[in-house]
């Protein structure tokens, strides 16, 4: 339990994302941020709280070093890397950042599909390159089409929005929860992959849903289907994604996230049917603010009142 916030609390730092400067000095007062990888053994014996995220987590083994952990925050929504048994067992709790980029993620959902069934980045390398005529053969549109969702949370849900507002029709991945709205369910990925044009991932990295895009959902999205990924690149099996697309049994795939970010596949990079952002889905300047705010609520929350803002529900 909290004891309350005396002095200057250290943080330690288990992230490659930086901080906003002013907004670290208008925090001086309160909270000490120390890289990880700058803490000797006497910072970390200390520490009461560490700041991680989704993809980089904190292990057992991380854990186990820091004896006075009471609190790790994760800077966003995802979590999937924390070790929530080793956190519960120890007693430390766990908060998190929710819907505080969701709609900027699902706007850059709508962009990556807009720009992959339009094929916009090819287009624009080939006019660059001195091409005009030999590039305006017709290309597809999405009004009309089906756009099958994982994942249909916060991000995916809004994403719905803009699809429909677009005259898509919506589907989704329905795993046990009740019905969601007017949106077609669809109770395993293969069948739901068969039924869209485009596949948008907008679900939870971890082990629940670790290549749940395989090779047998590739194959029944199709070739004239497209793959959109702004969740995790855990989510689809990388080998076989390469092979879909080199043998033709999808028609593109855009990624903003990739199994081993940031080493990109070199077939990745060198196929024209792929476009590739560098993990931003979720990053503008909006958000930023909105991240460090929920972060300082959390932090003043468990420090100042024993209880996070946002806490995350651990395993029983």
């Amino acid at each position: 339990m909290a004891s309350g916030l005396h002095g200057e609390q250290q943080v330690l730092v288990l992230t490659r994302l930086a901080l906003d400067a002013a907004w670290l000095a208008a925090q001086a007062p309160r909270y000490r941020f120390v890289a990880w990888n700058e803490a000797g053994d006497g910072a970390r014996a200390i520490a009461r709280a560490v700041l991680t995220n989704g993809s980089t987590g904190l292990s057992a083994a991380e854990l186990a070093t820091l004896p006075a952990l009471e609190l790790v925050a994760s800077f966003g929504a995802g979590y999937e890397n924390i070790d929530l048994a080793a956190a519960r067992a120890r007693g430390v709790r766990v908060c998190h950042a929710p819907d505080t980029n969701s709609q900027v993620v699902a706007d850059h959902a709508l962009t990556l599909m807009l720009a992959l069934s339009r094929g916009i980045a090819a287009l624009d390398r080939g006019v660059k390159s001195g091409q005009w005529e030999s590039l305006r053969a017709p290309r597809p549109g999405v009004r009309g089409k089906t756009l099958g969702i994982v994942g249909l949370g916060n991000i995916g849900g809004k994403l719905a929005v803009l699809a429909q507002a677009m005259g898509m029709q919506v589907a989704y991945l329905r795993r046990g929860a009740p019905a969601a709205g007017h949106y077609a369910p669809y109770a395993d990925p293969i069948a739901l992959a068969a039924a869209s044009d485009v596949l948008a991932l907008t679900c939870p990295g971890g082990a629940a849903t670790h290549h749940l895009v395989d090779a047998a959902v590739l194959r029944a999205l199709g070739p004239r289907g497209l793959l959109v990924n702004v969740a995790r690149g855990s989510v689809v099996d990388t080998v076989a994604l390469v092979e879909a697309l080199a043998r033709g049994e999808i028609a593109g795939a855009a990624l903003d996230v990739i199994e081993t970010e940031p080493l990109v596949p070199a077939a990745l990079r060198a196929m024209d049917q792929v476009i590739l952002t560098p993990h931003l889905a979720g990053r503008s300047p909006e958000t930023r603010v909105a991240q460090h705010t929920a972060l300082v609520g959390n932090l003043d929350g468990w420090f100042l009142h024993g209880e996070p803002v946002h806490p995350v529900a651990l395993p029983a």
